[in-house]
């Protein structure tokens, strides 16, 4: 896996055992699996991470309570290869409504041979978040944001190798 940093984006890598239709499925269908349940902002017991697979859709955690945070919108939404979506968490760790002030988080899945699928994260646009926006690119490329993601991803799916 690599990992290589800009002022505001945040690009990681890795590859998978796995055929890219697999990895995609299982990176949209099972998010809530290599998501650390502790990274919520609902205050109350994570349930279950959702990820609407089409365009509009959202990504969102359920509390055990029923509460709901969407945290993301789905803005491409094109398997097996390609999804991007919002990330509306702004740098005090709320809800951002204006989606003028969100990043973007671009996935590309590419099958480097029919079994062997290269995953390439790109959070983008950090910058508009504003005031404080240093904050989410330093969490989100540390050891629990992306890079850390990845990883645990690879790990539902077999074994990373890069």
């Amino acid at each position: 896996m690599t990992t290589r940093t800009t002022a505001a984006t945040v690009r990681t890598q890795i590859v998978v055992e796995a055929p890219v239709e697999y990895a995609f499925a299982v990176f949209t269908e099972r998010f809530g699996d290599f998501k650390p349940p502790e990274h919520n902002i609902l205050g109350v017991e994570l349930a279950e991470t959702v990820f609407e697979p089409h365009v509009g859709g959202h990504i969102y955690d359920r509390a055990v309570d029923g509460t709901e945070c969407r945290w993301a919108r789905v803005l491409a939404y094109e398997p097996p290869h390609h999804l991007v979506f919002s990330w509306n968490i702004d740098p005090r760790w709320q809800i951002e409504s204006n989606p003028d002030k969100t990043s973007e988080v671009e996935v590309r899945f590419i099958a480097e041979t029919a079994q062997r699928t290269r995953v390439e994260l790109e959070h983008r646009h950090i910058e508009r978040h504003g005031q404080g926006w240093q904050t989410i690119h330093d969490c989100v490329n540390g050891e629990t944001g992306w890079p850390a993601y990845l990883p645990r991803f690879a790990n539902i799916l077999g074994k990373g190798i890069r």
